[in-house]
């Protein structure tokens, strides 16, 4: 058990979608925090409001740190929380270390390497796309299954190596770690365990049988630098930029498919006008941020948001990536998806020192993605009613459980 300064008044919900969007709308009107109950009898205050959002974010008061910050906390002793505060990477890390572990990271993403692997990329997403081409033009076809996640999955792990015999299990594993309504505490330690396991397999593969992969480039990293990596810092280096490179990216393909077969005028400005692919990206990222929330934060001092709400030191803190997009007092009309608003301003790659070093790895896949897609397939359309797709049960990401659409294309 994790102390924690308050009595929860609300169980933070794991439907998804639409009930999650209603959920952090009703937190956000009950004050600048909330006190919420989340698995296996952990409490957060959770925030959701745009302003408290972005103050917290950047709060000196406020560390990714729990075992720094919690002195009595005990790693391992809760299971689902524990991929994501008990291993030791940049974004677990505050102050020196933190800075430490980016630097050896952010080369991998420098303008230029990224910029490099602009055709590696599309040449994943036109093989994706001949395969679409391959199914029944007016057939149903789960566009999630098969293009949508294997985009950013395929790509990820071309980056980093992935031998082909170790991709399925390692894929199954990221995704189960975010299904908060469903693993038992067993299954959780079991998924905790097989993706460390899954991480050395790839490291022992990288180490036989170096290549121009991301992986060997931080096993060189920990290998020759004058500040290594730690061997448990490069596996949970791998498990941060592997699940974060992937999971993200998949939310955000569906989001943006969704929103522009609903709003067909706005894709129909996008074919007549491809440089204004960024603006539909960039607006799903507000409307739909890929992660609602990201846990955890923690609270080394007491914070005093005002309205008779305090964070007290060691309480937890879960951010609402997700809400600061949709927040009234930041957007006008948020719920509604414009290409053309002026103010597309979104924390989906967070902010301060924890912005995500991948988000122009991520933008260029998008960008790639898309205007292919709806470059091969104009007349893609979904084949059920937007409300009638079914998210993701978890209140961590953002993403639909399928996609079901409608390709319409003219065979060869």
């Amino acid at each position: 058990m994790i102390a924690f300064s308050s009595t929860p008044t609300v169980p933070l919900d794991s439907t998804g979608g639409q009930c999650m969007y209603a959920q952090v709308d009703q937190l956000r009107d009950m004050g600048p925090a909330v006190a919420v109950q989340l698995p296996e009898g952990v409490a957060a205050w959770s925030v959701s409001r745009g302003d408290v959002v972005k103050r917290l974010l950047t709060h000196p008061g406020v560390s990714r740190d729990l075992k720094g910050t919690v002195p009595g906390y005990e790693p391992g002793s809760v299971a689902w929380l524990s991929p994501w505060v008990d291993i030791d990477h940049m974004a677990t890390a505050d102050g020196k270390e933190h800075a430490r572990l980016r630097k050896l990271i952010t080369p991998a993403f420098s303008p230029r390497r990224v910029g490099n692997l602009q055709p590696q990329v599309q040449a994943v997403v036109a093989r994706l796309l001949d395969d679409l081409e391959a199914l029944p033009a007016d057939q149903p076809i789960d566009l999630h299954a098969a293009f949508s996640y294997r985009v950013p999955t395929e790509t990820i792990c071309d980056l980093f190596g992935v031998p082909d015999d170790q991709r399925a299990e390692l894929l199954r594993l990221f995704r189960a770690v975010g299904e908060t309504d469903k693993a038992s505490e067993d299954e959780s330690v079991e998924i905790s365990n097989g993706l460390i396991a899954a991480m050395h397999a790839l490291i022992d593969a990288r180490r036989r049988d170096p290549g121009d992969d991301l992986t060997s480039f931080l096993i060189a990293a920990r290998e020759e630098g004058s500040t290594p990596l730690t061997e448990d810092e490069l596996i949970a280096t791998l498990l941060l930029m592997i699940g974060g490179g992937s999971g993200t990216l998949i939310n955000l393909l569906d989001h943006t498919v969704r929103e522009l077969t609903v709003n067909r005028d706005q894709l129909h400005v996008l074919q007549q006008n491809p440089d204004r692919w960024s603006d539909a990206i960039e607006e799903s990222l507000r409307l739909h941020c890929p992660v609602m929330h990201l846990p955890m934060r923690w609270a080394t001092e007491d914070i005093d948001l005002g309205d008779g709400v305090v964070i007290r030191a060691g309480d937890a803190i879960l951010i609402a990536y997700g809400a600061h997009g949709r927040d009234p007092a930041v957007h006008e009309r948020p719920e509604v998806f414009d290409i053309d608003r002026e103010n597309k301003e979104h924390i989906a790659f967070s902010l301060g020192p924890h912005f995500c070093p991948g988000s122009r790895l991520a933008l260029l896949e998008a960008g790639i993605a898309l205007r292919s897609l709806f470059e091969r397939f104009p007349r893609l359309e979904l084949a059920v009613e937007p409300d009638e797709i079914e998210p993701e049960h978890t209140f961590i990401g953002n993403g639909v459980a399928s996609l079901p659409v409608l390709l319409h294309h003219r065979s060869r």
